[in-house]
């Protein structure tokens, strides 16, 4: 069924950078906008045109799956391949040292001869270089293919490449490799940490205009109202000035004028109603003539002010008061602590993460004291050190542990690496591991696409020099028994760290993915986009359904959820039944997106998306079930409590989320016993009586329905807890 894709989605992005590029005050933000709305020009061109084919897995004419292409938000592509356009760096440095012309034809002829070969094999056997795109390792599989004897495979690969040679990057960027600890992973680059610390750097900003407010106006608003107040009596300054009192107040007025040139940050002095501008402006009259009466007013009330603030300058009061002030003056600004740990990362390899980064965050030390003009053994900031984490290179437990997995979200950037990691040991040639890795961590980083019409997206043993690689891979069974060990592992993580939280789409293809190296048959389904369903869904969902029934059949999660006890899960009828269950009639046009996404609910809730998988696999949360069950329910009433009473359209993100980690509570309640079942409600109960009335009021009913669960009675559907609803939902329209 061909379901075209409105251009409304893409005019709409296209305004919103066009806006973003020519009214936001970053020059930084305004060039990174420009090149979106380029993008989403090259988009709605694309498909004006119907060179584009959005919603396909090849939605660029004359370009096969295998290439990758470059995709912009929401999963459309521009028609541009990634590994396309002017040539890298690396491309041009090589092209110069061989005095070959500046064009991709020339570099892959080269790299074709005996020379280049020999160059790729001795790459190759370093690891040094690195792969940014899945094309990159085209040519050195062509020459691993050579030296393994496998001229015929080659030579069918070359043939393949042959056509897109003058398009496409196919070498590596050489880099130096630097290998981790086993086990380990990292969420960021020293570089790419390095280039957040210097964007901190540059931001001088409030902190210097305080420290500048300390310095330099402090002192001398200090000496400014100390030489107005040689001229009081008790009542006030007054016309009485003693010898030599219009040279010093001539003398404040010029060194005001070089301060105000020299130091631009702070500008309070310059606001006419502030007390050093009164000040100011009353000595310039009173050097010129006499004071008028109002502001000799202004001058009186601004000086008594000063003094009942911070006593007269002098003062013990005073004194105190401006050594403090000092004091907070001379610790070290966010920039210069940010510029201090870039220089401490300058020196370890780029492209890597840092083991034992804790060292790296220590205070500072007797020379970059001197150096960078810091207290010794000032600590760095927090937020700075969080920066710096992102870099540290450590098992994926000690990383959740210190914050620096924060979500599932982040958790799923992490598993190319450790997947890469197991690609490592399918070769006993560690030349063809090393590229497997390689290839493993580029392929991941490949943005999906839109697709319709249950497509899928496109898997790395499609790619034409992986195709090739396969023939040579050994050690089948380390290779499934690591992957297993894997996948285990990230479920108990899952489970443990993130309960409340269903897996997002990017940890489901990584779960997927590796549940077919393992050769599991253990089915992952992806969250649907409401916007683009279709009303079916793909045989898989019918699988996971059937390994769900079989885990929950006849417990707290089925009776709350009414799930029939005897109902089977076909491919062809399980769409009907999701439709059926939403009381959606199945002819009905699914054109409204919450109607869409009750049926996609339904789905959900006969799939456990992907809890019954994880257990099938033999996941469990280390800390037990009623904890998760405990850690879920809490928080969605948390969700739900910070739900205005005046809830409106804003507040539906939150609310599903909240219905999501309801239903995962149901879930782990199930596996508990009954009396940690009671125990669990009793303390969700308990929670939800501390909530403002209108919260309670919402939860009340959802909370009846998971107690007659428990009991052995269906919940009534009313009762139930659901996400998605057509028309208000009902937890919004309490409080109105």
């Amino acid at each position: 069924m061909d379901t075209p894709v409105s251009t409304d989605y893409v005019r709409t992005q296209l305004a919103r950078a066009l806006a973003t590029a020519h009214n936001h005050t970053d020059p930084a933000v305004r060039a990174a906008a420009e090149r979106r709305a380029h993008s989403w020009k090259r988009v709605r061109k694309g498909m004006e045109k119907g060179t584009l084919a959005i919603g396909s897995r090849t939605p660029v004419r004359h370009l096969p799956a295998w290439v990758t292409p470059e995709v912009v938000h929401g999963g459309f592509a521009t028609g541009l391949p990634a590994a396309g356009g002017p040539l890298r760096p690396h491309e041009e440095e090589l092209a110069r040292r061989h005095g070959l012309p500046a064009d991709r034809t020339a570099l892959y002829t080269h790299h074709l001869t005996e020379e280049g070969i020999a160059a790729l094999t001795r790459l190759l056997d370093s690891g040094d270089y690195t792969l940014d795109q899945p094309e990159q390792a085209a040519l050195l599989a062509v020459a691993w293919l050579l030296r393994a004897g496998d001229t015929a495979g080659a030579l069918d690969l070359i043939a393949e490449l042959d056509r897109f040679a003058p398009a496409l990057c196919l070498t590596p960027r050489p880099e130096p490799h630097h290998a981790l600890p086993p086990g380990t992973v990292h969420r960021r680059t020293v570089a790419e940490v390095r280039t957040a610390l210097d964007e901190r750097a540059q931001r001088t900003g409030q902190p210097h205009a305080l420290r500048e407010a300390l310095t330099v106006w402090n002192p001398f608003a200090d000496r400014v109202l100390a030489h107005w107040l040689e001229t009081a009596d008790d009542s006030g300054p007054d016309a009485h000035r003693p010898q030599g009192w219009s040279e010093r107040g001539a003398a404040l007025l010029a060194e005001y004028e070089r301060l105000a040139a020299e130091h631009t940050l702070c500008t309070k002095h310059r606001r006419p109603g502030r007390n050093l501008a009164i000040l100011l402006a009353a000595l310039r009259e009173a050097l010129s003539g006499e004071l008028s009466p109002r502001l000799r007013g202004l001058l009186r009330h601004a000086a008594d002010s000063m003094v009942a603030k911070r006593g007269r300058p002098g003062s013990e009061r005073h004194i105190r008061l401006r050594a403090r002030q000092a004091a907070q003056a001379a610790l070290p600004t966010h920039d210069m602590s940010a510029r201090l740990l870039s220089a401490r990362l300058e020196p370890l390899p780029q492209s890597s993460g840092v083991p034992g980064i804790d060292r790296l965050l220590s205070p500072v030390t007797a020379e970059e004291a001197r150096r960078f003009g810091m207290p010794e053994g000032h600590p760095l900031p927090g937020g700075l050190r969080t920066i710096a984490a992102r870099a540290a290179a450590a098992p994926l437990g000690e990383l959740v542990e210190r914050g620096v997995v924060p979500s599932a979200e982040v958790l799923a950037e992490l598993v190319p690496a450790l997947a890469a990691q197991t690609e490592a040991g399918s070769s006993t040639d560690p030349a063809l591991a090393r590229l497997l890795s390689a290839h493993r961590a580029a392929f991941s980083r490949r943005r999906s696409l839109l697709l319709l019409n249950l497509e899928h997206q496109v898997r790395a043993h499609e790619l034409p020099w992986i195709r090739a690689l396969e023939r040579h891979r050994d050690a089948a069974e380390t290779r499934r028994r690591a992957a297993r060990e894997l996948i285990l592992h990230l479920g108990n993580a899952v489970l443990t760290h993130f309960p409340g939280t269903i897996v997002p789409n990017s940890l489901v293809r990584e779960l997927d993915s590796l549940a077919r190296a393992a050769e599991l048959d253990v089915p992952f389904v992806e969250e649907l986009a409401a916007d683009i369903f279709t009303g079916r869904f793909t045989p898989k969902f019918a699988r996971a359904a059937e390994l769900a029934a079989r885990q929950v059949r006849g417990s707290l999660y089925a009776r709350y959820y009414g799930l029939a006890p005897e109902e089977t899960y076909a491919p062809k009828t399980f769409a009907a039944l999701c439709h059926s269950r939403a009381d959606n009639t199945r002819g009905r046009p699914l054109v409204s997106p919450a109607r869409n996404g009750t049926v996609i609910e339904q789905a959900q809730i006969l799939t456990t998306h992907n809890l019954a998988a994880l257990v099938e696999l033999g996941a469990r949360p280390a800390g037990g079930w009623a904890e998760a069950a405990r850690r879920s329910l809490a928080s969605a009433v948390h969700m739900v409590a910070a739900v205005p009473r005046e809830g409106g359209y804003a507040d539906l993100p939150r609310i599903k989320n909240a219905a999501f980690a309801w239903r995962q509570g149901v879930f782990f309640l199930s596996r508990c016993s009954p009396g940690e079942q009671r125990e669990e409600i009793a303390e969700t109960e308990r929670r939800v009586a501390d909530l403002p009335e209108v919260a309670q009021e919402r939860l009340r009913p959802v909370l009846g329905g998971l107690r007659a669960a428990q009991e052995g009675r269906p919940a009534e559907r009313g009762v139930l807890f659901l996400g998605w609803s057509v028309g208000p939902h009902r937890m919004l329209r309490i409080g109105r």
